[in-house]
């Protein structure tokens, strides 16, 4: 009788000892677990807030001086003129050597030398080709350029238009702004002169 007893309280403590280690396994399982979603979750990426300006109103007067520029580039390849993009680009680019980077500060400093080297750049391609294709293929890039620098500092109480073909650059699409809400495609003239629409106003 003593041994069946001895044998029952000993089957009883290993079935113990089991489910408490069971339970352990689950709880250290579990803990692993908890950690490694706690982990993802902290890799995740988070997305920076729009960094918001304070920008100079003199800047801004300049800019849409620029603008203006930039309008007078765009009607010269709505007539398809090489010639007259050759000379409004030129234009365009003593506006923008007027706009006074010492306005900025910090980040907005930073970002207007990123879009003035991409104006830049773009204005220098117009300049150098005779072929309206290989310019307005340069104006797209100015376009971009030009749209980033109205978004981030505004112009003062003008008002851009971002209007865009999808039918451009074979089917690629192309933007570009405009002073008004007129669709004047750029990139067909009159070819396919009303061929786009409106897809923003910048202010």
């Amino acid at each position: 009788m003593k041994t069946k007893l001895s044998t029952l309280t000993l089957i009883v403590y290993l079935a113990a000892f089991a489910f408490a280690c069971s339970d352990k396994k689950q709880e250290a399982g579990h803990d692993e677990h908890a950690g490694m979603e706690h982990a993802t979750t902290e890799s995740e990426p988070v997305e920076a807030a729009a960094p918001e300006f304070v920008v100079a109103e003199e800047f801004q007067k300049q800019l849409a001086t620029a603008f203006a520029a930039y309008v007078e580039l765009k009607d010269a390849f709505v007539a398809t003129d090489a010639a007259l993009a050759k000379t409004k680009a030129t234009s365009l680019q003593q506006a923008l050597g007027t706009v006074d980077m010492e306005l900025l500060t910090d980040a907005a400093h930073n970002d207007w030398m990123n879009y003035l080297s991409g104006l830049d750049n773009a204005l220098k391609e117009i300049q150098a080709n005779d072929d309206v294709e290989l310019q307005r293929t340069a104006f797209s890039l100015l376009s971009d350029n030009m749209y980033k620098s109205i978004k981030a500092f505004g112009l003062g109480g003008s008002t851009a238009y971002y209007e865009y073909c999808p039918m451009a650059f074979n089917n690629q699409g192309g933007y570009w702004l405009s002073d008004n809400d007129a669709v004047r495609n750029p990139y067909f003239g009159d070819k396919m002169l009303k061929c786009g629409s409106v897809k923003e106003k910048l202010q």
